[in-house]
C-alpha cells in the first residue's frame, strides 16, 4: 500500500512536468490546441495527493509503526484528533499537506467559470507557474521529504506527539496557514500569466477574477497567525502571545506583503495605476510564503517550532531564489500603463504609504531573522537579534500605521479633505482619548500613540456605517470588519504588551500573596498520574482589591515518560475583558514551595475577539453586489467609490469593482 503511495507521489511529478513542459511548448509553437491536455493534469495531481494523503491518515489513525513518520509522531495512548493533527506535524507531513491545499486550491479555481473565461495564452502560463510549483512540491516529497518511508522491524509502540503540539489550537493552526500560504498561489500564478498574455482588457483584470481566492487566502492566512498567537499564549506558559521567534516571524513577513498589495490594489482597481507592482507583490506573496517554509525546515536558524534540515534546504534555496527572479523579471516585461500617483495629501499617496510601511516591516522582520546568517560574514560567533530590537523598531511603525488608518478614508482620491467635519470630529476623539489614557497613567509613547490611533478607527467606522450607500455594500462592510478587528488588537497589544505585571509567587498551602491588588492563595497541591504521563497540580484562589472573589486557577506541571525529565506547563487563566489572570505553575523551589508564575494581563483578550473579527467579518465581501439602480449607481459614484477602497487595506475587498458599473461589466 506504501509503495502505490510512492508511486502516487511520482504520478504528480511526472504530471506536473508533463503539463508545464506541454503548456510551455503550445507558447512557444503559438498553439492551444492540447489545452485541454494541459489542464487535465491537474486532476491526476490533486486525484494522486488526495488519495496519497488517505493513506497516510489511515497509517495514523490505525498505528501502522512501520511506517517510520507513523512511529516518530504517534503513539497508542494518543487522542483520535490528535493522531489527525500528526499528519502536519512532521515534514514530510506538513509538507504533502501543503501540497495538497496548493493541488485543491488550483483544481477549484479551475472549476469556476472566470477562469474558464480566460484566453487560451493565459490558461497556458497559469499553468506553466502552477505546474511549476507542484512539480517543486512533489520533487521534494519523492527525494528529501518522503512521509512513505519504511522501517524493517516496526516497533512495538511510536515515539509519540510532543507534549506542545497536544493543544487545540494544533488541530487548526497549521491547516490555515497552509491555506493561506496555498490561496494566494493562486492569484500570484494568474498575475503572472495575465503580465505575459497581456490579455487583461479583454478577459478582465487578474485581482477581479481570482478576487475570492485572494479574499480566503488572506482570511486563512490572519486566522491561523492569530490562532497560533494564542496557542503560544495558552501552551507555553511564558504568559507572552509573540516572541518574535524565526518561525512565528516566517509565518508574518508574507501576511505584510500580502496586505500591502492589497493597499496598492485598491489604488489599482480605483485609478489604473501600479499595475506591475501588484503582479510582483502578489507573486512575492508567494515567494515569501515559501521562504517561510525555508526557515522552518533548512535548520539555519534556531526555533522551537524548527523542523530541522531533513535535506530540504538547499532545494528550497534554489526555488526561492528562482521565483524571486521571476517574480521581478515577468513584471518588468509587462507593459507599463496609467498616470503617474498623486501626491501624499490624497487617497492614493496615502495607500502608497501604509504599503511602504508594511513592505518596510516585512524588510525589517526579515533581515532580523536572518540576522545570524548574516552576520556569519564578519562575525565568529554571530548572534540573533532579542525580542527588544522587534519591540524597539516594530511596534512604533505599527502605531505610526494604525494613526494612518484612522486618517486615510478621510481623504480625496484627488487631495485633500473628504468630509472636514467627519476628519474633525475624529482628530478630536484621538486627542481626547490620548489625553484620557494620560491621565489615567498609561504613558509609554507607542501604546499611548497605538490605542488612541485605535478608538479614532473605531470612531470613524461609526461615521461610515451612518451613510446608507456604505452599508450596502457587502465589500466595503467586510473591509471594515478587518479594520475594527485590526483596531482591537491594537487596543490589547498596546495595554497588554507595556502594561502587564508578573510575580513569582512561593506558596505554601493556606498561604498567600498579592500582585498589583490581586490576592492570590494556595488552596492545594496534588500529585498524580496519567495516562502517559506525571503531574503536580495547584488550586489557586484569587481575590481583587476589593475582596470579590475572581476564582480558581489549576495550572499544571507535567512531566511525559517518552520525553525524559522534559518539564510540560499546563496554565490555566481567569477571563476578563479587563485584567485578565494568567498562572503557570513552575515547580517546587528548595524549601518545597509551590513556585507559580501570577500574571496580571491587561485587555489581553481584545487580541483574539479582534483576531476572530478580523477572520470572520471579511467574509461577507465574497458576496456579488446586486446591480443597482441608475439613481443608486450615481450615488455611489459620487460616495462609495471615495469609500470603499480604503477600507479594505486589510482585506482584498480592495480588489474588488464596487460600484454598479463594474458589476454590471463583470
Amino acid at each position: 500500500m506504501y509503495v502505490f503511495a510512492f508511486a502516487l507521489l511520482l504520478l504528480a511529478l511526472l504530471a506536473s512536468l508533463g503539463g508545464g513542459g506541454l503548456a510551455l511548448l503550445q507558447l512557444w509553437q503559438g498553439r492551444e490546441d492540447s489545452l485541454r491536455i494541459v489542464e487535465k493534469a491537474h486532476v491526476v495531481i490533486s486525484g494522486a495527493l488526495l488519495i496519497a494523503s488517505a493513506i497516510l491518515l489511515h497509517a495514523l489513525f490505525w498505528f501502522d509503526f512501520q511506517v517510520q513518520y507513523v512511529a516518530s509522531y504517534t503513539d497508542r495512548i494518543l487522542p483520535v484528533f490528535y493522531r489527525l493533527t500528526a499528519f502536519w506535524a512532521g515534514q514530510p507531513g506538513s509538507m504533502l499537506f501543503w501540497a495538497l491545499a496548493v493541488g485543491v486550491s488550483g483544481s477549484l479555481f479551475a472549476c469556476t467559470r472566470a477562469f474558464k473565461k480566460l484566453s487560451g495564452s493565459t490558461r497556458l502560463w497559469y499553468w506553466t507557474f502552477f505546474y511549476a510549483i507542484m512539480g517543486f512540491f512533489a520533487l521534494i516529497l519523492t527525494s528529501w521529504s518522503n512521509p512513505f518511508m519504511l522501517q524493517s522491524p516496526a516497533p512495538a509502540d511510536g515515539s509519540g506527539l510532543n507534549p506542545l503540539l497536544q493543544n487545540p489550537g494544533m488541530i487548526i493552526h497549521p491547516p490555515l496557514l497552509f491555506l493561506g500560504y496555498g490561496g494566494f498561489t493562486i492569484p500570484a500564478c494568474l498575475a503572472l500569466a495575465q503580465a505575459l498574455s497581456g490579455r487583461a482588457s479583454v478577459e478582465g483584470a487578474w485581482y477581479r477574477i481570482s478576487r475570492p481566492a485572494i479574499i480566503l487566502a488572506w482570511l486563512f492566512l490572519t486566522s491561523g497567525i492569530v490562532l497560533g498567537a494564542w496557542w503560544a499564549y495558552m501552551e507555553l506558559g511564558w504568559g507572552g502571545y509573540w516572541a518574535w521567534d524565526p518561525v512565528e516571524n516566517a509565518s508574518l513577513i508574507p501576511w505584510l506583503i500580502g496586505s500591502a498589495a492589497l493597499h496598492t490594489l485598491i489604488i489599482e482597481d480605483r485609478r489604473n495605476k501600479l499595475g506591475r507592482v501588484n503582479v510582483a507583490m502578489m507573486a512575492l506573496t508567494t515567494v515569501s510564503a515559501f521562504f517561510a517554509t525555508y526557515l522552518v525546515r533548512s535548520g539555519i536558524i534556531d526555533s522551537v517550532h524548527a523542523f530541522g534540515d531533513g535535506g530540504v534546504g538547499t532545494p528550497l534555496t534554489w526555488f526561492v531564489l528562482a521565483g524571486l527572479v521571476v517574480s521581478l523579471w515577468v513584471p518588468l516585461m509587462a507593459p507599463k500603463q496609467g498616470r503617474p500617483l498623486s501626491g501624499l495629501d490624497s487617497r492614493e499617496g496615502f495607500l502608497t504609504l501604509v504599503a511602504w510601511v508594511l513592505l518596510a516591516l516585512a524588510a525589517i522582520i526579515l533581515v532580523a531573522t536572518m540576522w545570524p546568517v548574516i552576520s556569519k560574514l564578519w562575525a565568529s560567533a554571530p548572534r540573533g537579534l532579542d525580542a527588544n530590537f522587534y519591540n524597539r523598531v516594530c511596534l512604533p511603525l505599527g502605531a505610526v500605521l494604525m494613526l494612518m488608518m484612522a486618517t486615510c478614508p478621510w481623504l480625496g482620491w484627488g487631495g485633500g479633505l473628504r468630509n472636514k467635519t467627519a476628519f474633525f470630529s475624529i482628530l478630536g476623539v484621538f486627542v481626547a482619548s490620548g489625553a484620557a489614557i494620560w491621565f489615567m497613567g498609561y504613558r509609554q509613547p507607542t501604546a499611548l500613540l497605538g490605542a488612541a490611533s485605535a478608538i479614532a478607527i473605531v470612531t470613524g467606522m461609526l461615521f461610515q456605517l451612518a451613510d446608507k450607500a456604505v452599508r450596502r455594500q457587502p465589500n466595503t462592510l467586510g473591509a471594515l470588519g478587518a479594520h475594527l478587528g485590526m483596531a482591537l488588537m491594537a487596543l490589547g497589544i498596546a495595554f497588554s504588551g507595556p502594561y502587564k505585571q508578573e510575580r513569582d509567587l512561593h506558596l505554601t498551602v493556606g498561604q498567600a500573596q498579592t500582585l498589583a491588588g490581586y490576592t492570590a492563595t494556595l488552596l492545594e497541591l496534588n500529585e498524580g498520574v496519567r495516562p502517559g504521563y506525571d503531574y503536580i497540580a495547584a488550586r489557586i484562589r484569587v481575590v481583587d482589591k476589593d475582596g470579590k472573589d475572581l476564582g480558581i486557577v489549576a495550572p499544571e506541571r507535567r512531566v511525559y515518560e517518552k520525553f525524559g525529565s522534559m518539564q510540560f506547563s499546563e496554565v490555566d487563566v481567569i477571563p476578563s475583558l479587563g485584567n485578565e489572570i494568567y498562572a503557570s505553575l513552575l515547580g517546587l523551589d528548595e524549601d518545597s514551595h509551590v513556585v507559580v508564575k501570577l500574571s496580571v494581563e491587561p485587555l489581553v483578550n481584545w487580541l483574539w475577539i479582534g483576531g476572530a473579527i478580523m477572520s470572520i467579518v471579511p467574509l461577507v465581501g465574497l458576496r456579488r453586489r446586486k446591480q443597482a439602480s441608475a439613481a443608486e449607481a450615481a450615488e455611489l459614484a459620487e460616495g462609495l467609490d471615495e469609500e470603499e477602497g480604503d477600507q479594505g487595506g486589510e482585506t482584498t475587498s480592495a480588489a474588488s469593482a464596487s460600484s454598479a458599473g463594474r458589476n454590471k461589466s463583470a
